[in-house]
């Protein structure tokens, strides 16, 4: 069975996900921000089965390519990459928020960490074929201004979340095409609508669903081959927004991305 990293463990859809995967017999590899919170995760992880801790602010992109290295070094052997932590849209009437790189927070950790780790883990995953990418997105997609990807004029916490999602989807695809025939796998899912999660209930939301219900996208993905390149609704295959696929803003995404992630 595959080694599993999880990004964004120890609360809601990532803590639920981790405690399944362990379960069926993973090594689950646990990511939280907090030392104290990720370290009672794996220990209660641990009661079920085999699990390890790894702690980093994915708002901090030094931080990340550290998290990358150390899962590298120590688990050669990884074959999956759940990139789930996120940030949500901010408590209702919240301004805009900046990472420790000072880039718009929800772009930072929603977009730029899970690129970063990926770009980090990607030699390990593909000497680990088959391997598989799963990119927790949302059905809540807005086109990227590329004339202000901060979005530093007019800011509105869900369009910064709902920019972000977009941008991972259209980032899933490209790096689909990239690894087609690398036996890495790529894909991005909507788990459920407005979980019974933190991030929701800071945003003001009463929860439709729970992070049970989003579960088995993620793990279908996961543990099973699904193809690549694909958005799924839970386990159903579906759309993204329109424009992730369009090769033009794939690319400028690209250079967009190459020059907020460089050193």
């Amino acid at each position: 069975m595959p080694t599993i990293l999880i990004t964004g463990a120890t609360s809601g859809l990532g803590r639920h996900v981790a405690f399944d995967l362990v379960r069926a017999g993973h090594l689950v590899l646990a990511h939280g921000r907090d030392p104290d919170r990720t370290e009672r995760l794996v220990a209660e992880l641990r009661t079920e089965g085999r699990a390890e801790g790894f702690v980093a602010d994915l708002a901090r992109l030094g931080q990340v390519r550290e998290l990358g290295a150390k899962v590298a070094d120590a688990h050669p052997g990884l074959g999956v990459l759940v990139n789930n932590a996120g940030v949500g849209s901010g408590s209702p009437g919240s301004g805009r928020e900046v990472s420790g790189d000072g880039h718009e927070l929800r772009l930072a950790v929603n977009y730029l960490a899970p690129v970063a780790l990926t770009r980090a883990l990607l030699p390990v995953l593909r000497a680990n074929p088959p391997a598989r990418i799963v990119n927790v997105g949302s059905a809540g997609q807005e086109p990227v201004d590329f004339d202000d990807p901060e979005f530093t004029r007019g800011y509105a916490g869900f369009a910064a979340y709902c920019r972000a999602k977009f941008a991972l989807a259209a980032h899933t695809f490209a790096l689909a095409e990239e690894l087609a025939g690398t036996g890495v796998a790529v894909n991005v899912l909507h788990p459920a609508t407005f979980m019974d999660t933190a991030m929701v209930r800071e945003g003001g939301v009463a929860p439709w669903s729970t992070p049970a219900d989003g579960a088995p996208g993620v793990l279908a993905l996961a543990t099973r081959d699904m193809g690549t390149g694909r958005y799924f609704d839970g386990t159903r295959p579906a759309r993204a927004h329109e424009e992730t696929y369009d090769g033009e803003v794939q690319k400028r995404l690209a250079t967009l991305t190459d020059r907020l992630l460089a050193p």
